[in-house]
């Protein structure tokens, strides 16, 4: 069963609102043989330029369902959110369908759909999206992150990988959506 947080910043979450963020996330039960006993977290954000941010997050025992959505009508983004986390279930079933198809186990999880009740999913028949093209191997030079943020930039990638002179640990500088810089440190 699932169980609701829903938090609004900037918004009052009203009855109606509520009612169809839980009626809009219910439909993905479908998805499952026997309905996940998980808590749903919603995070509704109104910002002053009239847009609204919602933020969904589901754990799951052998999944965290994750999306975001931001656009000018609340309702829009909570069902855009839905056709997210839909597609990232259907993924992770086909993947898990393949990979437990002799033990039995883990399949059961999920609900078998009919092919025809879905046009879209022979789109995620093929994990061809998730083949490694590519292989690259390289030294992680010390240094800070600064210089990391400089490497990025002239390489032109959106992240960049070394290790920190200071910790010696391993980390990961990237460009955010907001043209702002992230550092991911390791343990």
């Amino acid at each position: 069963m699932l169980k609701y947080n829903i938090r609004g910043e900037n918004i009052e979450v009203t009855e109606p609102i509520r009612d169809y963020v839980e009626k809009k996330i219910d439909k993905l039960e479908r998805y499952f043989s026997e309905a996940p006993d998980a808590n749903v977290h919603v995070n509704l954000k109104v910002y002053s330029d009239k847009n609204a941010k919602v933020e969904v997050t589901i754990p799951l025992p052998n999944l965290v369902l994750r999306a975001e959505e931001t656009s000018g009508d609340l309702y829009a983004s909570i069902d855009l959110i839905v056709d997210k986390l839909e597609r990232q279930i259907r993924k992770h079933k086909t993947k898990v369908n393949r990979k437990f198809r002799d033990k039995g186990a883990e399949q059961d999880y999920f609900a078998f759909a009919d092919a025809n009740s879905n046009p879209d999913a022979e789109e995620f028949e093929n994990d061809s999206d998730l083949e490694i093209v590519r292989t690259k191997e390289f030294s992680l030079k010390p240094m800070d992150s600064e210089e990391a943020v400089l490497q990025m930039n002239l390489l032109g990638h959106s992240f960049f990988v070394y290790t920190d002179a200071e910790s010696d640990g391993t980390n990961i500088v990237y460009r955010r959506k907001d043209g702002k810089y992230g550092l991911i440190e390791t343990n």
